[in-house]
């Protein structure tokens, strides 16, 4: 008898005792967490040298694959899932969501059409109903009227989204027939995400025609400004198109006021979008919810749950209040996506609601969460964090030799000691080098600001204590060295 050949998959007997040694693996990581410096100890070019020039001939064991995890691959991960991670905002996770990531690979489900997997559809548009509720938005986004909501992978996507309704919507649909004229011109705070540079580029919009809005003292936009550059505008035979107001922005979380964006853009009949990429998850607290006053007025709003709603990365929920507008401008149906179902008009098909045709089932991820926590459970969290911040902005205010760089809202704080930019750079790669906790900076009327967010799922009051004495300590010993060499602190 001929001996049977080798089909090189890993069997299921096989699949099952990986499956558990890899979730044993993950657990085992968040409780050795702590363990690591948060941000990655390595030079440029260190991990790739450490691996194998060639890949294997032979497949070689899970145990070996895992083994180089540890040995290889850990030391080049800043830790993102560390209490002690301080740094830009965050992308925090939870147990429920990495479950729920996990079925959505083992489903492997592409959900570009209903047809294609009807429950990745219908479970998205109810999740994201449920969120509609959950965190207080105008009911124009719920999918039961002409709006709705669609999962996209991150903010910059439905700011791309958004910008290219408003430039089909001002073109009348022109624009994706003939290109760009270079007469729309576009607006968002000086203080906006890179992401509308971007999408501007990528539109076809150009640079040149993206205005960047100034700032008041608490750095967010300046109606009166904005309705100034829009009659400029106009005046020189230019077509405003779009609005970008920022509900929380990277730099220091400024709001940016929407109540008085929104008037200015309906009377120039221009489309607003509001990214609170990071500060929407806050509004699932009624308390937080003076964030969105205005967003009624909008066309367009998305938020990241993959920031502070203990779901991972990534999870973008984007909205629009006319979905028709949104699906005209990105809907293309080649004769292999026809089907009964889409040709009925009964159902939804979010391949016309973003870029990508192809898309994974992250609504699974986004309902594990909501089902595990409870509104009460995200809110507790949520309510715990802003506490958290607080208190540490109030530590600052309390040392004479801090001052806070802007307001602090919820749960950024950009604070600086008043020894100076290089003093403050020297300080943050200090803090940072040291791998106890992990900051990042921005820059505010132009100076260095150094920026602590407390958004980590495991973060207590203890990490956000022991960041401060670490900061104290850093400044200390800063001091005594400027002593030493006879420079004034």
């Amino acid at each position: 008898m001929a001996e049977e050949a080798k089909n090189y998959h890993m069997s299921t007997a096989e699949f099952r005792r990986y499956g558990k040694a890899m979730i044993d693996w993950i657990a085992g990581y968040h409780e050795r967490i702590e363990s690591f410096p948060v941000l990655a100890q390595v030079e440029p070019g260190q991990i790739r040298a450490s691996l194998p020039t060639e890949p294997p001939a032979v497949g070689e064991s899970f145990d070996a694959i895992l083994a180089d995890v540890e040995k290889l691959i850990l030391p080049g991960v800043t830790h993102w899932q560390s209490p002690n991670f301080f740094a830009f905002f965050p992308s925090n996770s939870s147990g429920p969501a990495i479950l729920g990531e996990l079925l959505s690979a083992g489903l492997g489900v592409q959900g570009m059409l209903w047809a294609t997997s009807p429950a990745a559809t219908e479970l998205e548009t109810h999740v994201l109903d449920w969120l509609v509720a959950m965190l207080g938005l105008p009911a124009k986004f719920l999918s039961s009227g002409a709006g709705g909501g669609v999962i996209q992978d991150t903010a910059s996507s439905s700011s791309l989204c958004a910008l290219l309704a408003a430039r089909e919507r001002a073109t009348n649909f022109a624009s994706n027939q003939r290109g760009c004229d270079g007469h729309l011109v576009a607006y968002t705070s000086a203080q906006a995400h890179s992401s509308i540079l971007k999408a501007m580029k990528i539109t076809g919009l150009g640079e040149e025609n993206l205005r960047l809005i100034e700032v008041d003292e608490q750095f967010a936009m300046r109606p009166e400004a904005l309705a100034q550059a829009i009659e400029r505008d106009k005046q020189a035979g230019k077509t405003p198109c779009f609005v970008c107001a920022t509900v929380g922005t990277t730099s220091s979380e400024a709001l940016d006021p929407l109540h008085r964006i929104g008037p200015i853009c309906r009377e120039h009949g221009l489309w607003l979008h509001a990214d609170a990429a990071m500060c929407g998850t806050a509004a699932l607290c009624p308390e937080f919810r003076y964030i969105q006053e205005g967003l009624e007025l909008a066309d367009s709003y998305c938020f990241n749950p993959h920031k502070w709603m203990f779901t991972n990365f990534d999870c973008d929920c984007f909205y629009v209040a006319d979905r028709k507008t949104l699906i005209q401008t990105l809907s293309i149906l080649p004769e292999y996506l026809r089907n009964k179902a889409t040709e009925s008009g009964a159902v939804i098909d979010y391949r016309d609601w973003h870029i990508p045709l192809g898309r994974r089932f992250r609504a699974l991820k986004l309902w594990f969460v909501i089902r595990h926590y409870g509104l009460e459970g995200l809110q507790h969290h949520v309510r715990r964090h802003v506490q958290l911040a607080q208190r540490f902005a109030s530590w600052v205010r309390e040392d004479e030799r801090f001052e806070l760089a802007a307001p602090a809202p919820l749960n950024l704080v950009c604070f600086r000691h008043r020894a100076g930019d290089e003093f403050n750079q020297t300080l943050l790669d200090r803090l940072n080098r040291s791998g106890t906790i992990y900051l990042t900076h921005t820059k505010l009327d132009g100076r260095l600001a150094l920026r602590l967010c407390v958004g980590q799922t495991y973060t207590e009051l203890r990490h956000v204590e022991q960041a401060w004495n670490r900061i104290r300590q850093e400044v200390k010993a800063l001091t005594i060295l400027a002593k030493g060499t006879g420079t004034t602190v």
